[in-house]
């Protein structure tokens, strides 16, 4: 009645005669079908980047998205999910100027950009491999065989007429935001390139500016020799562009006066003067 069990078990062994089932009766495909008609549980599978290997915290990730599905899919709902990759952008470009050596946008154009580009498709299409392998290895249930990839131009396509629809119904509008910008690749970058690139421990620039009070009397107190507000800030690559100077009427200054040399040689004026400085954060 029973099948013998042996002492001796090798649980990788086990998995893999798992997995080779699912595979070959299309277990994943029948649970699927076999909800059809129930009310519908839908989860968008947010794809990973194609840069690199699978790392463990893509193991992490795609255990979450299995997990919910299924159990959905045991309380009856229909529960269809597919796969995707996203394989263009920055990042793949980064990946491949490493291994090409370049650090910058002329070596790619030098290079040629189709022949770049031609490459940056072959790299993807190795990791794509690489996923799939990992993806059905620890048992995540989504749909493979029919999986939505960035570079395709059907994908593509589909974008831009997702765009043309909003525009259609005046839902696109031109607006100004300030987004973080490459000098290396001459391109704007998302919060996600920019974290990317990022490095602790490095240098950040601060500076302590004057900036001459216009006027006879701040705050109730006479001025009978130049005075300036001092300011602080750690952007001092927007000083050029500087228009005013925020004063918060509900934070703390003070008030100093110095001896005739105070300060006579830190700024654009070497006249004597009271300073008006911020006693608790604040910038200019």
């Amino acid at each position: 009645m029973f099948s013998p069990v042996s002492s001796r078990v090798s649980f990788p062994q086990l998995e893999e005669k798992v997995l080779a089932w699912w595979q070959n009766e299309g277990i994943f495909r029948r649970s699927v079908a076999a909800r059809r008609g129930g009310p519908w549980f839908i989860i968008y599978d947010g794809p990973p980047t194609l840069n690199g290997s699978p790392a463990l915290h893509h193991v992490l990730t795609s255990a979450f998205k299995d997990v919910l599905p299924r159990y959905k899919t045991m309380k009856g709902f229909y529960s269809p999910r597919i796969g995707g990759w996203d394989t263009h952008g920055l990042p793949v470009e980064l990946e491949v100027e490493k291994q090409l050596g370049f650090s910058g946008k002329s070596q790619i154009e030098e290079y040629g950009v189709a022949r770049f580009n031609e490459m940056c498709r072959q790299n993807v299409n190795r990791y794509m491999a690489e996923f799939e392998e990992i993806l059905q290895r620890i048992g995540y249930w989504v749909d493979l065989e029919h999986p939505y990839i960035t570079m395709n131009n059907d994908y593509i396509e589909t974008v831009w007429w997702a765009i043309k629809q909003m525009w259609d119904k005046g839902f696109v509008y031109q607006g100004y935001r300030v987004t973080p910008h490459c000098p290396r690749c001459s391109t704007s970058l998302s919060s996600h390139e920019v974290a990317q690139g990022y490095q602790d421990d490095v240098e950040d620039p601060s500076v302590y500016i004057k900036f001459r009070i216009i006027g006879k009397e701040v705050a109730g107190h006479k001025l009978d020799k130049p005075a300036y507000f001092l300011a602080w800030t750690t952007t001092p690559w927007t000083l050029p562009g500087n228009t005013a100077l925020a004063v918060a009427p509900d934070a703390e200054y003070s008030v100093l006066q110095g001896p005739d040399d105070y300060l006579c040689n830190c700024g654009p004026y070497s006249a004597p003067q009271t300073v008006g400085a911020w006693s608790r954060g604040g910038e200019a």
